[in-house]
């Protein structure tokens, strides 16, 4: 039995929501343009279970904020078993969009010839490294020079707040200015860790001063990798009247060596939040990039509302 709404199979219908009226209403999101070339993520460090958990988990993210997005992730330690290499991604984007081109000729459909990049590359790295994006820059070579490389993630105000959100779930920092009042352990000076040497440190000081804004106490940026500088940091900060440091990573996690962060923490005798990781930003941030290189305008917000 049916009726005029469709079949009376005893589940439910789910039926399309009907678009929201209005100047306040969220915009339909954006898609991936026919034949966009493919956002391939450079991980850097070395390939694990958890890295890739979270190298799928910002690529997914991305694709929600781009339905159609074709994503790939290149490891650029990897092993082309278990974790595949970044060159060996590129080569095979490349290789696909030839093999597409050759099934619409064959089928009589009337297409031009690919140009432009196969792949968009963006390094999963909140601020430069120069080792790293040297091993990216290398990689790209040896895939056959058909991808774009963007630039990394930071800084950018998102960075900020994803830092002040992971300082907040380790108990470092209140979550605004208006409530958990109570925190005892709410840190009143930060030391922003980062690894890539003093271009690093000064990338991260821009973000830095976003933090500072955002929790009112003092944030001052120092390198992992550099011996002495956690430490050198934690005293400055010291000196100027912080009492209780925490330590914040401007790291995603994979970039990060094993043991380093607690090496830092006790060098500067304070507690530390956990890496960036997988936050919501990260992704929104990766597609940015990949956006940006190919001229497709970002998606605008919804209209706010006017007092």
């Amino acid at each position: 039995m049916s009726s005029p709404n469709g079949p009376a199979s005893g589940l439910p219908v789910r039926m399309p929501r009907p678009r929201q009226s209005g100047r306040h209403r969220r915009p339909e999101p954006a898609a991936a343009p026919e034949g966009a070339p493919a956002l391939v993520l450079a991980v850097p460090g070395v390939p694990s279970a958890a890295v890739r958990s979270l190298a799928e988990e910002v690529v997914s993210i991305a694709r929600s904020e781009l339905p159609g997005l074709e994503a790939a992730i290149g490891f650029l330690e990897g092993d082309d078993t278990e974790y595949p290499a970044l060159a060996t991604v590129l080569t095979s984007a490349a290789a696909l969009r030839a093999e597409r081109y050759e099934l619409a000729v064959a089928a009589g459909r009337e297409v031009s010839a690919p140009t432009g990049p196969a792949a968009v590359v963006v390094p999963l790295l909140a601020g430069p490294d120069s080792a790293q994006m040297r091993l990216v820059r290398q990689a790209v070579m040896d895939g056959g020079n058909t991808a774009e490389l963007t630039d990394v993630l930071g800084p950018h105000p998102l960075l900020a707040e994803a830092l002040h959100v992971r300082l907040s779930e380790a108990g470092l920092a209140r979550a605004d200015r208006a409530r958990l009042f109570t925190v005892a352990t709410a840190a009143d000076g930060i030391i922003l860790a980062t690894v890539g040497g003093e271009e690093a440190v000064q990338a991260a000081g821009i973000t830095g001063m976003l933090l500072a804004a955002r929790l009112a106490v003092p944030v001052m940026a120092a390198a992992l990798d550099q011996e002495g500088s956690i430490a050198s940091i934690a005293d400055q900060l010291r000196a100027a009247g912080s009492e209780q440091l925490a330590l914040a990573p401007y790291l995603i996690g994979p970039e990060l060596a094993d043991g380093l962060l607690d090496v830092a923490s006790k060098e500067a005798g304070c507690a530390a939040a956990e890496p960036l990781g997988a936050y919501p930003a990260i992704g929104k941030l990766v597609l940015t990039q990949y956006t940006a290189a190919l001229g497709i305008p970002p998606q605008q917000p919804q209209d706010a509302p006017s007092f």
